[in-house]
């Protein structure tokens, strides 16, 4: 079973957006655990900041940073990646419009690049939660994805 964690600078305000993201969120929640948290825009320091308090009490979490420099994975290899984490905590962290403090991205047990082109942290959180359905998809079999 997995249990995934999405820290977030802000609110999802684009309605279809959210509505997607949500949906994604409802999916994954029938089959693993699934929380978001999203903490209120500021500067990169102070986001920073409220990112590594939260952070700190789960130091047992393999934790994912969404930059555009990092990995890239096809859904395949995302899907394994995810597989290999049952039973651990994942932390997926969005920044906001001015990024991260590196602070946050020296937390990181990986950069995860969703595609090197940058996305607004609601895009970038539909892409996500997208993702890792379709990851958990892939890994338990279900008739999601068809690659």
């Amino acid at each position: 079973m997995f249990n995934f964690t999405i820290l977030s600078v802000g609110k999802i305000k684009n309605a279809s957006t959210s509505e997607l993201s949500k949906e994604y969120q409802k999916r994954l929640k029938l089959i693993g655990r699934l929380d978001v948290i999203e903490i209120s825009d500021g500067t990169i320091h102070s986001e920073g900041q409220r990112f590594l308090e939260i952070l700190n009490r789960r130091k047992q979490a393999q934790i994912f940073v969404l930059s555009e420099e990092g990995n890239l994975f096809t859904s395949n290899n995302f899907s394994k990646k995810l597989n290999n984490l049952q039973g651990q905590q994942a932390i997926f962290v969005i920044g906001g419009a001015y990024g991260l403090d590196p602070k946050v991205k020296a937390r990181a047990d990986i950069i995860l690049s969703l595609s090197p082109m940058t996305f607004n942290h609601e895009i970038a959180q539909m892409i996500l939660t997208e993702q890792l359905y379709r990851g958990v998809s892939i890994f338990s079999g279900r008739k999601y994805h068809h690659g």
